[in-house]
């Protein structure tokens, strides 16, 4: 969320922002109601010092007139309480739509209206070329008896999975070096719950537009989260933290649950876009600085190459361009892995930079060297999520008889 008074300074950056975030927003409808709250706010403080001034002559004034000076403050009470309906109004919907006004974008950030406009900035390893047809990683559950699609999707509908035997304790195995890796970074690890209320979700900028991709449970009024930075964000709101408290680095573990509204058609085998997950997600919450958020998002993106270097991946960096990054990122890199049997690169690991927005949102502040209380930046990325992770690294490291060669550094795990 960004600030109404940076909005109103700075009309023509925030409409650019608009524009290359490819995002559909009226603000001069926010302009015009924010006018509306001001013109109200006016009217009830009037009302209000009017109030007081008269309240303040009824004791010494003479019978005659202080009946009548009784009954005004009766009716400015009448006036005011009739007042207030229309600005909550007002004011209630300035915040809507200004949960909806996208982050002003890095300089930096390639411009662009989708993914196609991605701009890639970075390769490591070679894509495997192999002596025998390679098989892809539904096949490879298929002939080692890792998984259970078709009979599970029976039981738990489609985009569900159950992995068996030895991809059980592979999938632990990832998860267990994430946190490991997390922590020798300095990370604070934290299992999270997976369900959270709405406000949370509201202060990572999933809510209000993100609704249909989130499971509601009506009875208990409570979501399912899709992510362990939407809990991990308001781990801290309403505080007021201390500028030597900062940063504060959290490695998250935690189920997920992505309802993947709008993607019928798109990777629906298998086991790359499902309902239900598990992740590690790195998690940062730093001072105002954007020299400290750029040194911070450069750290992440290195743990994260640093992650599928370990095991053996081939993988790209790209740059999200302005249409992709989302409404709250200032600067966004997503990681993606090599898939032999697509031929293609598929995002693993997204990194994302936000400023102050969340912070705005969330209430997430501290006090500086200085004594003056400021917004928070924070930051995101993605340490491990499977079965995701599984697909590329199945897929790259299989032999000619089917079996799976594990990277020298998942050993240690297994």
């Amino acid at each position: 969320m960004l600030d109404l008074r940076f909005i109103k300074e700075n009309i023509d950056l925030v409409k650019s922002a608009i524009v290359t975030k490819n995002i559909t927003f009226d603000l001069d409808k926010l302009l015009e109601l924010d006018k509306v709250v001001l013109h109200h706010k006016k009217l009830v403080e009037a009302l209000q010092a009017e109030r007081n001034a008269n309240a303040k002559k009824v004791p010494s004034a003479p019978p005659e007139e202080k009946a009548q000076l009784i009954q005004r403050g009766k009716e400015i009470a009448k006036e005011i309480d009739e007042l207030k309906p229309a600005l909550e109004e007002a004011e209630k919907k300035v915040q809507e739509l200004l949960y909806r006004i996208p982050n002003i974008p890095s300089q930096d950030a390639p411009v662009g209206a989708d993914e196609s406009f991605n701009v890639e900035v970075k390769k490591w390893g070679t894509p495997p070329e192999f002596s025998f047809k390679p098989l892809s990683h539904i096949e490879l559950l298929q002939k080692n008896n890792w998984g259970e699609l078709e009979r599970i999707g029976q039981i738990a509908g489609s985009r569900s999975y159950a992995l068996k035997n030895d991809l059980v304790q592979i999938e632990l195995a990832l998860l267990q070096f994430a946190l490991d890796k997390a922590k020798k970074h300095g990370f604070q690890l934290i299992s999270m719950p997976s369900m959270v209320k709405e406000a949370p979700l509201y202060g990572t900028g999933h809510f209000p537009d993100g609704r249909d991709q989130v499971y509601f449970i009506e009875s208990d009024n409570i979501y399912l989260s899709g992510t362990a930075e939407v809990p991990i964000n308001s781990l801290h709101s309403g505080e007021i933290l201390s500028e030597k408290d900062l940063p504060l680095l959290y490695g998250g573990f935690s189920t997920c649950f992505r309802r993947e509204a709008g993607s019928a058609g798109r990777d629906v085998k298998g086991l790359i876009r499902v309902h239900q997950f598990y992740k590690v997600e790195m998690y940062i919450l730093c001072k105002n600085s954007a020299e400290e958020s750029a040194k911070f998002h450069q750290k992440l993106l290195e743990i994260a190459e640093e992650i599928l270097q370990d095991l053996e991946i081939p993988y790209r960096v790209v740059e999200c361009c302005t249409g992709d990054m989302g409404l709250g990122k200032f600067r966004m890199f997503d990681v993606e892995s090599w898939v032999p049997s697509e031929g293609k690169y598929r995002e693993t690991h997204s990194c994302s930079s936000l400023h102050d927005w969340q912070a705005r949102r969330t209430n997430l502040r501290y006090r500086d060297a200085d004594g003056v209380v400021q917004f928070c930046h924070t930051l995101n990325n993605t340490a491990i999520a499977t079965p995701r992770i599984l697909v590329p690294l199945l897929e790259n490291h299989q032999q000619a008889d089917g079996s799976v060669k594990i990277p020298e550094k998942l050993k240690h795990y297994l």
